[in-house]
């Protein structure tokens, strides 16, 4: 049954962490702007492009039918793979802090990772929409998402990408549980991703790193615990109410990367606790409505679609939260509306476009 009207109250969800996180970027930004003028022009124009680009995006994918996405599923993830072997050509990869995550295009550059992550969701939600009958078995449910991880894995391990893989991961469990898999096919997930952790933790020294610092961040302060600290004064100091817009202290010579990893610290500044708990308020009324709108679906791939992108939402910005909190060890996860990122920012709109769009298809 079509609704013809989109759920405008998750809509203005999106419009409130959007403008929000269009704000809090630019007295971020400051901090960037004092120490390289330079990069400040090349980040503001990247940042602007994509939120407009992702505004065009949203509009297009929120009138275009979801149901398209699943006739064209698995080329829509083969597509996404390919982007991302590009990477490795000479000329066209982009290599910095020693991860080659981007590609070059004239002058901007884009991350491919992220059109892996909703070719994953589009792809699996098709895959598990199409075999609904047959979820509970093993090779119709956990097999297939070992197999996808598997592929992926290499592939992401060689860009330094781990994080990508935690998430899809992440995304896929969420997506069986919904789609009717086996409890113990889930625990036997968890068993896995326990090991491929502790292999990692093995095999990437810096994610070895990361544990011990959040074991004990006060032991290297400036070293490996720097981020934190300094992450955990820039919070301590907003206090209630915060510093004020565009008075934060820490962006500008103490924390590293203020507009990326760090821009929770940032906004806890000059928000205070009164702003942060607005902002994860938002962030969990954006997640709550769009299950609402997956659970009303009148077919299971549109719920699997959009709670494949809710999980992929609210994962990845909880964890750049936690993390900067001291709840987790660091991520390296963007804080999504927020955080810089053109193409995170231009696809998360297109991504909320396809929740808008399932919205019009609603059960009475």
């Amino acid at each position: 049954m079509k609704n013809q009207k989109i759920d405008k109250v998750f809509l203005f969800s999106v419009i409130f962490l959007t403008v929000g996180g269009f704000f809090i970027f630019s007295s971020a930004s400051l901090g960037l702007l004092a120490r390289s003028g330079t990069q400040f022009d090349s980040i503001a124009l990247t940042q602007g492009l994509g939120l407009i680009l992702g505004f065009i995006g949203m509009a297009f994918t929120a009138h275009l039918d979801y149901n398209i996405w699943r006739k064209y599923a698995f080329y829509i993830f083969l597509a996404s793979i390919i982007l991302n072997i590009i990477i490795f050509i000479p000329g066209l990869g982009i290599e910095h802090g020693g991860a080659k995550r981007w590609l070059d295009i004239g002058p901007i550059s884009l991350q491919p990772s992220e059109f892996l992550k909703i070719g994953f969701i589009i792809y699996f939600a098709a895959w598990l929409s199409g075999v609904k009958d047959k979820i509970s078995l093993f090779r119709y449910s956990l097999l297939p998402l070992l197999v996808i991880v598997a592929i992926l894995g290499p592939i992401l391990y060689l860009q330094t990408d781990t994080k990508t893989l935690v998430i899809i991961f992440m995304a896929g469990i969420a997506m069986l549980l919904v789609g009717g898999a086996q409890w113990k096919h889930i625990a036997i997930l968890g068993l896995v991703s326990i090991m491929a952790i502790s292999a990692l933790a093995y095999t990437r020294p810096y994610i070895k790193e990361r544990l011990f610092t959040f074991v004990n961040p006060a032991s290297n302060p400036q070293g490996s615990g720097y981020q934190i600290q300094q992450s955990l004064i820039a919070i301590g100091s907003g206090q209630m109410f915060g510093r004020g817009f565009g008075q934060s202290v820490q962006k500008f010579n103490f924390l590293p990367e203020p507009i990326g990893d760090s821009i929770f610290a940032v906004q806890a500044e000059e928000f205070g606790f009164a702003g942060s708990v607005t902002l994860i308020f938002v962030f969990l009324f954006f997640g709550f409505r769009a299950l609402r709108i997956a659970s009303k679906s009148t077919n299971q791939f549109g719920g699997l679609l959009v709670v494949g992108i809710v999980i992929l939402v609210l994962s990845e910005s909880f964890m750049n939260i936690a993390s900067m909190l001291g709840v987790i060890p660091l991520s390296g996860m963007p804080l999504l509306f927020v955080s810089h990122g053109g193409t995170a920012l231009l696809l998360v709109l297109a991504e909320v476009g396809m929740i808008l769009n399932v919205s019009k298809y609603q059960k009475k």
